[in-house]
């Protein structure tokens, strides 16, 4: 959510950075509504003033029955009803500026490159060169489905499309992958955290996926419950309306999740494969830290996700997301794109943003330094650490055999229990 005394006091300014996103923001609504709200709290406070002085008389003239006291006190019987009268349009105006407020995204920091489309956002740098085959490179769907460790048609019988099972060593490919990304991650500094696949209501609007992104998700009524898009939700709420302390931060998180999203649209075979599946499981990365070291942090949450392909070996680039592709609720991100062979481009994996105190204002989440005084917003980030599904579709086609067999990195041997290649043989 963005400060609404920074937009009363710089609207012109509000208006040019939401701007570069694209599109129109008109603040003036919510601007107006603001003046009018201002103005009745004056009002009313002056009432409350103007109250409590003559409850003040008529406290000193207790007892006394004459005409000048009654007249006072019926006075104040409808001044009363009338600061009630305006309380309660106060109310109205607030519920008014916060919703508008929600409909707001996040201003792009200074170092976003301007742009309309992702075909504008900037490459920072290359990692790796993607292998030359002596063979046509298949589809992970191809080499999955012929090793017998991906099925998308039995899925389909089950749940419908966008989903797959995932047989023998396939299964225990994502599981490998999933506590070998932890282990990595817990031991660059994050604590490891267990949390909820299903969400209220205030937690997705905390986050900014509502109320913006709500045919998005995935609702369950009575009550209401949401499954996560993804653990930055659970993670990042764990301390709503908590004051945390300046010596404790940065608090960094890793956290496993199934997630679940509508994926509305068309995506033409990729309504098939593991790139973009309704439910799939994601390694989540969260940071809490103080406003003037945000910036650095992305920059180092970024690492620890590219961390995660160095050590598969999988050739990646990393982009700067224009202003018009950034999220929602996004200052500014990153994302990591891994070399996809079938396709002969490079596909995301990860996304690392820098939200700074925009979801802190939702979640209501500050600081306090050492040396106390005022609370301060805390900064906000999140990156995948990574997408399970898209580091198996890239395993599978980097790692393919002529033979059609694939060759397991080496980082993940340990967690295959010893095993360095899929073959049709060894599964049952």
């Amino acid at each position: 959510m963005l400060d609404l005394r920074w937009l009363r006091e710089h609207g012109e300014e509000a208006g040019r950075c939401l701007a570069r996103r694209g599109g129109e923001f008109d603040l003036k609504p919510l601007l107006e509504l603001d003046q009018a709200w201002r103005s009745l709290l004056q009002k009313v406070e002056i009432l409350k003033a103007a109250r409590n002085a003559v409850s003040q008389d008529i406290g000193r003239a207790k007892g006394k029955r004459d005409e000048e006291v009654e007249k006072k006190r019926e006075r104040m019987r409808k001044v009363g009803e009338e600061i009630k009268s305006l309380d309660e349009e106060i109310a109205r105006h607030e519920t008014q500026i916060e919703s508008k407020l929600l409909e707001l995204p996040n201003i792009p920091h200074e170092t976003v490159p301007q742009g309309s489309s992702s075909e504008e956002n900037r490459e920072a740098r290359l990692w790796g060169t993607p292998r030359s085959f002596s063979f046509q490179p298949k589809s992970h769907i191809e080499v999955g489905e012929s090793l017998g460790i991906l099925d998308f048609e039995r899925a389909a019988k089950i749940s419908g499309a966008r989903f797959a099972v995932s047989w023998g060593l396939g299964a225990r490919l994502e599981m490998a992958l999933i506590q070998w990304m932890l282990d990595l991650h817990t031991q660059r500094g994050y604590t490891e955290v267990f949390v909820p696949f299903l969400v209220s209501r205030q937690s997705l609007v905390g986050t900014g996926q509502l109320p913006k992104f709500e045919e998005d998700l995935f609702k369950i009524q009575d009550p209401e419950f949401f499954l996560v898009p993804t653990a930055e939700v659970p993670v990042t709420n764990l301390h709503r309306d908590e004051i945390l302390n300046s010596a404790d931060l940065p608090k960094k998180y890793v956290a496993y999740t199934a997630c679940f999203r509508r994926e509305a649209g068309s995506y033409g075979q990729e309504v098939r494969g593991l790139i973009r599946q309704h439910q799939f499981n994601k390694v989540e990365l969260v940071q809490f830290v103080e406003p003037e070291r945000s910036y650095e942090a992305l920059e180092s949450l970024t690492q620890d996700a590219e961390h995660v392909l160095q050590q598969l070996g999988l050739p990646y680039r990393v982009m700067t997301l224009c202003s018009g592709d950034l999220g929602f609720a996004s200052a500014k991100t990153y994302d990591i794109e891994v070399w996809i062979p079938s396709q002969g481009r490079y596909r995301e994996i990860s996304s690392c943003s820098n939200f700074e105190d925009f979801q802190a204002r939702r979640i209501n989440v500050r600081y306090r330094s050492k040396s106390g005084g005022k609370s301060i917003w805390v900064h906000t980030l999140n990156g995948s650490g990574l997408a399970i599904g898209r580091t198996v579709v890239a395993i599978l086609e980097n790692y393919q055999e002529a033979d059609g067999s694939v060759t397991i990195p080496e980082v993940l041997r340990p967690y295959m229990r010893g095993i360095s290649r899929i073959e049709r043989k060894t599964n049952g």
